[in-house]
């Protein structure tokens, strides 16, 4: 994956806010519901900050949904989606990528590719593996995953089902980007 490029910038900003709204909330409603700041929320609404991995997940968590749900962007009525077409988003802190490769409201499946780079680490509350069942399958190199206090090493082709939800780290302690497939099935 060597397309560098936040296609999905706008549109989140868009979802985040429209999500808010839709549930008749204010900002500091959400705020208290995702442990994010106030006037964070409004930057990442206004598109004026780019929120990191961990932030997206609290918000998406306080709304009840996954991470890729808030990526969700309507494809109607095709089953294709060429490579270019997959939305893609840069945390701002590690520049982990993260391309959706499928979501749809009619499955409750769905595929992301990861590319984390060299010495970098993304970390997620037990809180956001309430709502779904995840598997992650390495594609190239080597990949560490703190679940809770358990420690997984993973090389490429090895994969991880997740246990009951808590706290978990991806970690590249590596010299090279790691890639690696994470599949979610929605509960």
């Amino acid at each position: 994956m060597s397309t560098i490029e936040d296609t999905a910038g706008p549109a989140l900003a868009q979802r985040i806010r429209g999500e808010r709204e839709a549930r008749g909330w204010s900002l500091g409603g959400l705020a208290e519901r995702a442990g994010v700041s106030k006037a964070m929320l409004s930057k990442i609404e206004r598109a004026e900050a780019s929120p990191t991995a961990a932030t997206l997940s609290r918000i998406a968590t306080a709304y009840g949904l996954t991470l890729a749900a808030l990526f969700e962007r309507a494809v109607e009525g095709s089953r294709l989606v060429r490579a270019k077409d997959h939305p893609l988003w840069r945390d701002p802190k590690t520049s982990y990528l993260r391309r959706q490769i499928f979501l749809s409201q009619s499955s409750p499946l769905e595929l992301v590719e990861i590319e984390l780079p060299p010495r970098q680490e993304v970390g997620f509350p037990a809180s956001a593996y309430h709502l779904i069942h995840q598997v992650v399958w390495v594609l190239s190199n080597r990949l560490t995953i703190m679940e809770g206090a358990t420690r997984h090493e993973l090389g490429a082709g090895d994969r991880l089902e997740f246990d009951k939800p808590s706290d978990v780290v991806f970690r590249n302690d590596g010299k090279e980007p790691c890639r690696y497939v994470v599949a979610v099935v929605r509960r």
